[in-house]
């Protein structure tokens, strides 16, 4: 336990004395370590203020450069903007000593109109007072005359104004009568060369139509199953096609009447189907109508696909074209509607080419001049106007239009087709056979012709000869001299043409004639 205490006495003892040594060693470490410490501590700040001065040397070079620098770039600006203040001013001097130029030439401009102005009045004042002298010595003239001619001026005035508007008038209408004469030979020369010429280059046929068609039978035995028990099968066809069938004593013959071709003709395309085939009955007779009317829309489109390519039309709207064929089914007057614009249209190509005009486009308007009378709804307009619409809607050009809806003088004529519309279709239309007149309205219009002279006094007898195309007037010498034959002509063709209505032209001749008898005895 001793033994223990000691060594560990020991122990504090040698401890104590190495910590007493350590701290004997570290103070006398720590006093050379400040030494050497303080030494390299100044030798840093030497080392710095050196660097420092170096630096601060280098910053004061560096901001001398920069201010040298920025003060030459402003000594740039402001000479920059010395020079533009200098070139303002330089402009401002040059304006100022412009607008006082102006000034100057304005102000003697000034000067010189007022000059002028004065000038003129001067002027004015002594050509008042010239003219006050030559009106008061005018006024002493006109008293002299007066007195020599005892006359009032007013009333010389009145006498040599009237006798200059008679010479004035007699000499015109002596130049109006050889202008009229001269312009009548040629013109009237001119214009029969033309029409002789176009119609005589036209061949066409003659064409009567009506409202009836007859469908011929083999037998009698077949009207029975055309008609069906109870007539159920005609009732059913006549439903189906819209076409009044007359099955009557006519040997082998049925006839159908309607007043629309196409329909009709639907109606006898679609029998000789049925009777062709046997079965009659009404499905069978709606389902053949049916066929029968698209086979023949399909034709309409067909004819009037052949009609425009032989008349060398192209890029006509295909309503239009559907328009031409449906024509073929419909007639005029008993002419039949296709035939007519058909040789209307060559009539005007042939008149085009004589006056030099657009050839194509005359016959354009020529075949769409009576697409009006094939409408497929009922329409109040007159058919030239309906026809003018539909060219319109189609997209024709404005002088087909107006020549369509002038043709009839619905409208008023715009260009130089319209005429040549007009004149062929009254061609077409008036030539011997192309249509067919009721017998009764043939003789009323002669006999109105010839009761519209006798309404005129003066008149002996009246003849309507050439069909209608002439009217000769015999007048009482006595009563009508030469002068007033020559005005009653124009009256009654002026009557005749406001009350009347008629195709082509009537030609009005008054015949005046004086007889001397006497008897040698």
């Amino acid at each position: 336990m001793d033994m223990t205490l000691m060594i560990i006495i020991g122990i504090v003892i040698g401890l104590a004395i190495g910590f007493g040594v350590a701290k004997f060693l570290e103070k006398k470490s720590a006093g050379s370590l400040l030494s050497s410490a303080k030494k390299d501590a100044e030798s840093i700040i030497k080392d710095a203020t050196n660097q420092g001065e170096n630096l601060k040397k280098d910053k004061l070079l560096q901001a001398k450069e920069k201010f040298l620098e920025l003060k030459a770039e402003h000594e740039q600006v402001i000479l920059g903007k010395d020079k533009k203040i200098a070139e303002a001013e330089k402009r401002t001097r040059d304006k100022e000593s412009q607008v006082s130029n102006e000034l100057a030439k304005v102000k003697k401009t000034n000067d010189e109109a007022e000059a002028k102005i004065l000038d003129y009045t001067t002027r004015i004042e002594h050509l008042d007072k010239k003219q006050q002298e030559i009106d008061r010595l005018h006024k002493s003239q006109v008293d002299q005359l007066e007195v020599i001619s005892g006359l009032s001026a007013e009333e010389a005035k009145n006498q040599l104004v009237e006798s200059l508007k008679a010479e004035a008038k007699s000499t015109a209408m002596s130049h109006i009568q050889d202008t009229i004469e001269e312009a009548k030979l040629t013109a009237q020369q001119e214009a029969k060369k033309i029409i002789i010429n176009t119609i005589q280059r036209v061949g066409t046929e003659e064409a009567v139509e009506n409202c009836v068609s007859v469908f011929n039978i083999e037998s009698d035995d077949v009207k029975g199953r055309i008609i069906g028990r109870e007539g159920r099968n005609i009732r059913a066809l006549e439903a189906a096609t819209g076409v009044e069938i007359i099955v009557d004593d006519t040997p082998e013959a049925i006839i159908l009447s309607c007043f629309d071709p196409v329909r009709r003709e639907i109606a006898r395309l679609a029998l000789h189907k049925l009777v062709t085939d046997g079965r009659i009955h009404p499905a069978r007779i709606e389902e053949v109508v049916g066929k029968t009317a698209k086979q023949i829309e399909d034709e309409i489109i067909e004819v009037g696909k052949r009609t425009v390519i032989d008349l060398g039309i192209h890029g006509l709207h295909p309503e239009l074209i559907k328009i031409v064929g449906r024509m073929k089914y419909r007639s005029s007057y008993g002419q039949n509607l296709l035939q007519h614009s058909r040789e209307v249209s060559k009539l005007c190509g042939i008149m085009a080419a004589e006056l030099g005009l657009n050839v194509k486009l005359a016959k354009r308007a020529g075949l769409l001049h009576d697409i009006g009378k094939v409408p497929d709804a009922e329409s109040d307009l007159p058919h030239a106007l309906l026809g003018m619409q539909w060219a319109e809607k189609y997209g024709e050009k404005e002088e087909v239009c107006n020549a369509i809806g002038a043709h009839h003088d619905e409208i008023e004529m715009k260009s130089m087709l319209s005429p040549i519309i007009q004149v062929c279709d009254a061609i077409s239309g008036a030539r011997p056979g192309a249509r067919r007149q009721v017998l009764d309205s043939y003789i009323q219009r002669l006999k109105d012709l010839e009761d519209i002279a006798y309404g005129f006094p003066g008149v002996k007898s009246a003849y309507a000869i050439q069909a209608g195309r002439e009217l000769r007037v015999i007048v009482e010498s006595e009563k009508v001299s030469d002068d007033l034959a020559a005005n009653l002509s124009f009256e009654i063709s002026h009557k005749i043409q406001t009350e009347m209505t008629y195709p082509g032209q009537v030609k009005i001749t008054v015949i005046r004639e004086t007889r001397a008898v006497n008897i040698a005895k």
